[in-house]
């Protein structure tokens, strides 16, 4: 079943203007009529980059985990393999990249999973996250703002830490909640 989108765009900007430009982001705040008719402003984070995620999976049915922390939360997180790929790249290269250098894994199959608006109320940001399998592992290559620890999890051990709350960011656990159902369905072997 598909539900029917509307095609009209109840929102009027009146002006926009940029209030903030760095290499990663950009914000900028509209004036807006609401859909109500109200005058109103509206901002926007525009990122530069494409999120991308990466959910590895091995024919022992284990995935991997990196934990770093997160400056903007001020908490350490567990999250599938992801970074970030220029939008004229393609979005398969990046992922291919950030596989290899957060975990050393290269793999041989690769499928384009999902697709993500991970916070789509504030920002134009869109995530691609890929299923890797036929995995080879070899060194990685961490970025110097980036202390990881990777870990290599049974996929039901993952699931299970998204359903109490070790891992809360959005494209892993849409990720690994897909996952779930595709393995219960039989949609997904591994």
């Amino acid at each position: 079943m598909t539900l029917e989108r509307p095609k009209k765009n109840p929102w009027n900007t009146e002006s926009t203007k940029q209030v903030y430009d760095n290499q990663w982001i950009s914000v900028r705040e509209d004036k807006v009529i609401n859909p109500a008719g109200g005058d109103g402003i509206y901002g926007v984070v525009h990122f530069k980059n494409l999120a991308i995620g990466i959910l590895p999976l091995d024919k022992d049915n284990h995935t991997w985990l990196v934990g770093q922390y997160r400056y903007a939360l001020e908490e350490y997180s567990w999250e599938i393999p992801m970074g970030g790929s220029p939008h004229n790249d393609s979005p398969l290269e990046g992922a291919k990249r950030e596989l290899r250098e957060e975990t050393g894994l290269t793999a041989d199959t690769w499928t384009n999973f999902m697709k993500v608006h991970p916070s789509n109320s504030v920002t134009d940001e869109i995530g691609y996250i890929y299923l890797a399998t036929d995995l080879t592992m070899g060194p990685t290559e961490h970025e110097d703002t980036e202390e990881l620890l990777i870990r290599r999890v049974p996929i039901e051990e993952a699931i299970n830490m998204v359903m109490t709350d070790e891992i809360t960011d959005c494209m892993s656990v849409a990720a690994l909640l897909k996952l779930s159902m595709g393995l219960q369905k039989g949609d997904i072997v591994v």
